[in-house]
């Protein structure tokens, strides 16, 4: 995997994306090319062509994105990835279409586009069976060994196995040893396969390692070209998040991350408050209707009011469109939202679904009591009492809380414990590696999990 931006991401997904986008780019300066021959240079050197191809290649790879046409993890059988390409390149289509009608001066004319869309369509079809086959070449493979017993070490094959895209091959692991787990048999495993299989990489995923870790045999292959490596880092990796139950604090302590200057503070400020400003601005005409919906939907206020925990303990008033009845909490008291909540107006459905009801927070950016990103700001009663049954929860108080964040886009809503001891996980990864590269990267996909209307509550 390569890291960017402090974002990791696998080394094929990256080259998916690098050969997609030239051969979108080609496709469409091939159609301009083929449509205008006598004046296609004028078109793409002048009239600024190379720029207006560069914009849509931008439009089809988003277009694709949204489709989870880069996530391995989400894609289907061969034929469902046929169907996401085909609905990709007729959003493409329409678009183009509708940018030519409206703005005709934008795109080459005489049929450029659809020569492009047409030429692309063979290429893409071509370009993404000649990469899965690629994939399947075992020489393009990286041979790895877990050197580890128990459930995490069980977790980093079946994490490493699950992911295609990360093109790599488990070809062992300590728990398939039979017999008693010496180390003298854990080291006989460990050559053997690693003589057979021709072992690339070994993952050291053990709990207790007394007497059991063969590290005179770990250190012969390390100096014989193989890599060793811990599995925490790689757990990271490939699952997004920080176990907390391995954590301890000299990780914490010690580990690379959780650094944060008064530049990146202003600079982070400065980024939410331009896009908070600019939200408000685009939201603003929906308002008025909005509230009347609200309003006409059930008695009550059309705000939300509750107290929530910030940047560093700090309480503060976060508002939302109101979604319940206004006696939602009288009997009850604080509790969780749950799966077809009865307390939920028909109204408040709507706007929870659209993400409509979030629009207030924007405020709370402005004010500086949230940023655009970071980790869901929680109810002081639920802070007291997860942080009594949950190690490290406080430390997600070190960021100023946010409207969407990696916990957000990487997990469902959570109304228990268990929910709540997973999210943390993904907040102290998005702590431990907060950058504005990634802050994009969940902007985008707060974006497509809009759009597509997933993981509403």
């Amino acid at each position: 995997m390569i890291r960017l931006f402090k974002v990791y991401y696998p080394l094929r997904t990256l080259v998916l994306l690098a050969g997609e986008a030239l051969i979108v780019w080609f496709s469409f300066v091939l159609g301009t090319m083929l449509q205008n021959r006598d004046d296609s240079w004028l078109l793409l050197n002048v009239e600024g062509g190379y720029l207006k191809i560069l914009a849509v290649t931008g439009v089809v790879l988003l277009f694709s994105h949204w489709f989870d046409l880069y996530d391995a993890s989400s894609l289907g059988a061969k034929w469902e990835r046929v169907f996401r390409m085909l609905l990709v390149l007729g959003f493409v289509a329409l678009a183009l279409s509708f940018v030519g009608f409206v703005f005709p001066s934008f795109l080459p004319g005489n049929g450029s586009a659809l020569a492009g869309i047409i030429i692309l369509t063979f290429m893409l079809f071509t370009w993404r069976a000649a990469y899965s086959w690629l994939l399947r070449q075992p020489y393009l493979r990286e041979r790895v060994y877990v050197l580890g017993t128990g459930e995490r070490a069980e977790r980093l094959v079946n994490g490493l196995r699950g992911l295609s895209d990360l093109g790599i091959e488990v070809v062992g692991w300590t728990g398939n040893l039979e017999g008693e787990l010496t180390r003298e048999s854990v080291a006989s495993h460990l050559l053997g396969l690693a003589q057979e299989k021709g072992v690339h990489r070994v993952i050291v995923a053990m709990h207790d390692r007394r007497g059991t870790l063969p590290v005179e045999e770990l250190l012969a292959i390390r100096l014989g070209g193989v890599k060793v490596e811990e599995a925490t880092s790689w757990l990271e990796r490939i699952s997004g998040r920080i176990e907390v139950e391995q954590l301890n604090p000299s990780w914490l302590i010690f580990a690379e991350g959780f650094r944060f200057s008064g530049g990146f503070h202003f600079f982070r400020r400065s980024v939410s408050t331009m896009v908070a400003g600019i939200g408000l601005l685009l939201v603003l005409p929906l308002l008025p209707f909005i509230m009347l919906a609200i309003k006409l939907g059930s008695p009550g206020p059309i705000l939300y009011r509750q107290k929530r925990v910030g940047l560093g303990g700090h309480r503060f008033s976060c508002y939302k469109f109101r979604t319940m009845r206004e006696d939602a909490e009288a009997d009850t008291g604080a509790t969780w939202a749950t799966d077809d909540d009865p307390r939920v107006t028909r109204v408040g459905k709507l706007l929870r679904a659209s993400r409509l009801d979030e629009i207030p927070q924007l405020w709370c950016v402005l004010k500086g009591d949230m940023a655009f990103v970071g980790p869901r700001p929680e109810r002081p009663e639920f802070v007291e009492w997860l942080s009594r049954e949950i190690p490290y929860y406080g430390v997600r108080h070190v960021v100023r809380p946010g409207i969407t964040g990696w916990a957000q886009v990487r997990y469902k809503y959570g109304n228990t414990l268990g929910d709540a001891r997973e999210k943390l996980q993904y907040d102290l990864f998005y702590i431990k590696n907060a950058s504005f590269g990634l802050d994009i990267l969940i902007m985008f996909q707060t974006i497509k999990i809009v759009l597509l209307g997933r993981g509403a509550q």
